[in-house]
């Protein structure tokens, strides 16, 4: 397959190789549809498409044509859904487009639920927050482990896990994540710090005085360092913890409460749903 397409494994094992390239073989596959029969994917992950780039592809699209098929699942009184290419379709629209050229398939609702999620993946064209959602709901409603969704996108463990773990961050933080104020580094150091309200305050300070990554990173170091402990523990202590809480966060995907007094405590492991507690039971092999 032609490497430019950026597609992932599940997506050459749901639609056949030849479909998605433009020859004589694949000719035959190709379907011109009425543009208004053609509705969009409601599974799609990403949720903000840039207005410019859009119209820049519009603009394409009446000198050029439409080079690339779009690939739709036909649902019901010859409408069909959109499998991959949304943002060809938003733009044939915009150049007044009547009939667009597709690849009509047939397939299962988790069938077009991997091939949408993990096509705008291997794309890397979303914002870290629709990453996020496309790999939980990947593992969610497909009930995969996170190691079984890494062997199926090429990307690790660590870096699924890592993404996911962006979901736990206030929504206000997430909101600038979406729109590309703060950076996915940003994100990620901001989940050192519980308090969502911490959070956002921080957040505003980035961008305020447009601060790196690193920026950041110390000023929640100075932060952690002067704030008064919330039991009786050693600076050493408390550094054994966070590292055995930042484990368990990696391993799990979501957020993990370390509290000791005494030598004793308990580990508290969030989930946000029956999926979700189902994936973390997988993960303990339960």
């Amino acid at each position: 397959m032609n490497k430019k397409y950026g597609l992932g494994k599940g997506l050459r094992a749901l639609i056949p190789e030849n479909t998605l390239e433009i020859g004589e073989e694949s000719q035959k596959d190709i379907k011109y549809v009425n543009i208004d029969l053609i509705v969009a994917n409601k599974s799609q992950p990403r949720k903000k498409f840039d207005k410019d780039k859009i119209l820049e592809l519009s603009q394409s699209i009446k000198e050029h044509g439409i080079i690339q098929p779009i690939v739709v699942n036909e649902i019901e009184d010859n409408t069909y859904s959109i499998i991959v290419g949304e943002r060809r379709w938003r733009a044939a629209k915009l150049a007044n487009i009547k009939e667009i050229p597709a690849i009509i398939m047939n397939l299962s609702d988790s069938e077009i639920l991997e091939v949408s999620l993990i096509e705008n993946i291997q794309r890397q064209d979303l914002n870290p927050i629709e990453e996020a959602l496309a790999y939980k709901k990947l593992v969610t409603d497909l009930n995969l482990t996170q190691e079984e969704l890494s062997n199926k996108i090429g990307k690790s463990r660590t870096t699924i896990t890592n993404c996911m773990r962006l979901l736990n961050l206030d929504d206000r933080v997430q909101d600038y994540l979406i729109d590309g104020i703060i950076t996915e580094g940003h994100g990620r150091a901001l989940l050192s710090l519980e308090s969502g309200d911490l959070q956002y305050k921080l957040a505003q300070t980035i961008i305020e005085k447009n601060l790196t990554v690193r920026d950041i990173e110390k000023l929640i170091r100075n932060f952690n360092s002067h704030k008064e402990p919330q039991q009786n523990r050693s600076k050493e202590q408390n550094v054994y913890y966070l590292d055995i809480k930042d484990k368990l966060e990696n391993l799990f995907g979501t957020k993990v409460s370390l509290m000791d007094k005494k030598n004793k405590g308990k580990i508290e492991i969030e989930y946000y749903s029956q999926e979700d507690l189902q994936r973390i039971l997988d993960i303990l092999q339960i």
